[in-house]
Formats: structure tokens, sequence, C-alpha cells
């Protein structure tokens, strides 16, 4: 089929793809010379299908069989750092369309003009993202739940009794997601595949629009200036009540010295 990356002898009109997040990251380095494009890298799986593999840990299935794809994962085991459990995943259906525009139905298939490669890497880019996005909000989620006990204790009791090196922990894990969405992930930055078709924009910005990635991104940032705030305001109590506590503790020393020197004084005067 004209402008298709599919070899089927059969046109293809309909395509299932499966996003999986497997890690933090993926080591891509030795498949270049069977890859249909190196960044991001995409490779045939099995009899017709297609794999996108995302260096931030995502894998994108197209027109693979669930044996292709757990092969392929096995294929790719050695190679991810940081193995996450459990896997976050997500489904679309990519139809061909008979329309002159690629469309973005909300909550339906992903119509397209053809089954070019550049399509299919600008739909894998906005489904690796969301896998992304989903697992960071799961962690999101894991740090507000730690937070909580923090915040509740204190309202109640008006006191916090719990150490700093759990708020530590705290800060070391809204630090870590942090990383995720602006660092490792680079999820506002607009895919490479756009360099060569700048007029597939627009499909681009509704594929954004439909798995709404600059808003997950922008709600995941307000939360976490919320857990850094709310980190950075415990660790300050706790660093008030110790230094309080040292203060006591430098008062009693004075006080014991000077009890010690009146005690010396009076048994030198006793003695006369």
């Amino acid at each position: 089929m004209k402008n298709s990356v599919f070899r089927s002898e059969q046109p293809v009109t309909r395509v299932t793809a499966h996003a999986l997040n497997l890690g933090d990251r993926i080591n891509t380095a030795g498949f270049e010379k069977d890859a249909l494009s190196a960044v991001p890298l995409s490779l045939r799986v099995g009899k017709d299908g297609i794999a996108v593999v995302f260096r931030y840990g995502a894998v994108v299935f197209f027109g693979t069989a669930a044996e292709e794809e757990a092969a392929f994962v096995e294929r790719l085991s050695p190679r991810i750092g940081g193995r996450l459990t459990p896997v976050e995943e997500e489904t679309a259906t990519i139809e061909l369309s008979g329309e002159s525009e690629d469309q973005v139905a909300a909550g339906g298939p992903i119509l397209v003009r053809d089954m070019s490669l550049a399509r299919l890497l600008l739909v894998s880019d906005a489904l690796a993202k969301s896998v992304v996005l989903a697992h960071d909000e799961r962690e999101m989620a894991k740090v507000f739940d730690t937070i909580e006990p923090f915040v509740r204790e204190l309202a109640i009791s008006g006191k916090l009794f719990r150490n700093r090196r759990g708020i530590l922990k705290l800060i070391g894990e809204a630090l870590l997601v942090q990383h995720n969405v602006s660092g490792r992930v680079a999820i506002a930055e607009k895919p490479d595949a756009l360099w060569d078709r700048p007029d597939l924009e627009r499909l681009y910005a509704r594929l954004e629009d439909e798995y709404e990635l600059k808003q997950r991104v922008d709600a995941l940032n307000r939360k976490l200036s919320v857990a850094a705030e709310t980190a950075d305001t415990l660790a300050d109590i706790i660093d008030t009540r110790r230094a309080l506590r040292l203060e006591i503790i430098v008062v009693l020393l004075i006080a014991f010295e000077i009890i010690i020197a009146f005690y010396q004084i009076y048994s030198a005067q006793g003695g006369h």
C-alpha cells in the first residue's frame, strides 16, 4: 500500500498501538543496522509489526501479537535499567481515514491519511509520554500519601514526632519525580520526527490535546511544588525543634558550670 510502512500484501486500514513503560531507561545501542528510524529507534517485530523504543524506558508496538511483544520485551530485558513493576500500559487504535486531514477523535480512534512511519512515530511519541506520565502520576500520589500523615499529625497535635530522615526521603522522592518529568523524558519537547515533517505539526498538537500531555505535566509540576514546599516546611520545623533542644542543652550546661563554680567558691570559703 502506498505510503504504508507495513509490508502486508493486503492494505492495512486499521492497526492497534500498545505502549508499555518498562523501566527508567533502555540502551538502544547496536540496533542501528536494523532500524527503520534512529531517533526514536523503530524496528520491525514479528511478521508485520513495528516497535518504537524510547531511551527513557518506553516501547510502543504497532500491529503485533501478544507473543511477539513478549518475545521482543524479553530480547530487550538485559538493556532495561530500573525495571518497573507494575508496568504502565496504554492502547490506541489507528485507522486509515478518507479525509484530507488527520483527525484524533476524543476517546476514539486516531484517523490518519496514511500509515507512514512519520505518522506512527508521532503517535508512538504521544503514547510513550502518556504511559510515563501515568507512572509519574502514580509516584506523585505515593509522595502525597507519605506527606499526609506528617501534615495530619501536625494539624491534630501541633507537634511533629517524625525524624528528619523521613522528611529527607520525602524530598528525595519528590525530586526524583521532577527529574523524570523535566529531565529524563522531556515531555514538553516536540518529537524529532517533526523536524523532517513540519506538515504534521497539527496531528501532533491533536495528539497532545487527546492525551492531555501539557495539562498533566502542569498538574504534576504544581503537585511537585506543593510537595517540595511542604517537605521544606516540615524540615524547617524539625530543624527549629533541634535548634531549640541544643539551646536548652547549652543553657543547662552553663547553669551546671555556674553551680559548680559557686560550689567551689563555697567550699574554698568553708575551708578557711
